[in-house]
């Protein structure tokens, strides 16, 4: 009994183990030689929710290869080659819940990020049938893994951020690749991607106007 024991622990330290190397911690910036090609999945963590108070705290990026980059920034947001792959015309981003991640990086790193890509606007467009299109919720439908959430909200701002802190992060950003191929599909066969991209495309402005203080207020109303 014991042996069987200690082969369980063996292994779910392996399991470990294989889950911390594929993900890199960066503090500050990303380094100038690092190529994530042309699609990347962004996802960012702050201290809080509200893009005018709460300080941007990491960025973390997949190319969609099982691998994530974590980066820790620093209060300067001395970053240039994060700044420069997040505005890279050139470079795809997806995201989910992009309008967040676009405002907060508008604000505290004083960049547009463009062009996007939003699983969530796109889930709310595709997948009619439920009105559940967190995450946890789309990346369980579409691709049957299950996200842990419990480190959402932590102390980001921490200066060392822990193994949980950092699986979190990555797990954030490992599917968004595959989640994309899937919602794209949906959208095709509803006739409703170009309906997705102009959305996409107006996200930059979208953010312009929570930072200006039309975060709650709904421009295109009567009243």
């Amino acid at each position: 009994m014991r042996l069987f024991a200690d082969g369980l622990a063996s292994q779910a330290e392996q399991a470990y183990a294989a889950r911390m190397n594929k993900i890199s911690l960066y503090k500050g910036d990303l380094p100038a030689d690092l190529d994530l090609g042309s699609v990347i999945a962004v996802d960012t963590e702050a201290m809080g929710l509200d893009p005018g108070r709460d300080a941007l705290c990491v960025v973390q990026i997949s190319a969609g290869d099982g691998a994530a980059h974590v980066v820790q920034l620093e209060r300067s947001y001395d970053c240039p080659n994060l700044k420069a792959l997040l505005a890279d015309p050139k470079v795809l981003k997806i995201f989910h819940f992009a309008r967040f991640d676009v405002a907060m990086m508008k604000k505290w790193l004083g960049i547009t990020c463009a062009p996007i890509w939003c699983t969530k606007i796109a889930s709310k467009l595709a997948r009619t049938y439920t009105d559940r299109h967190g995450l946890k919720d789309v990346t369980r439908e579409l691709i049957g893994a299950n996200m842990d959430k419990s480190q959402q909200s932590s102390d980001w701002g921490a200066a060392e951020l822990s193994d949980q802190q950092l699986q979190y992060a990555a797990s954030d950003v490992l599917h968004l690749h595959e989640i994309r191929l899937g919602l794209l599909a949906m959208l095709e066969r509803e006739g409703r991607v170009d309906l997705a991209q102009a959305c996409f495309d107006f996200l930059p402005v979208r953010a312009d106007l929570d930072l200006s203080g039309w975060g709650e207020t709904d421009i295109f109303a009567h009243s």
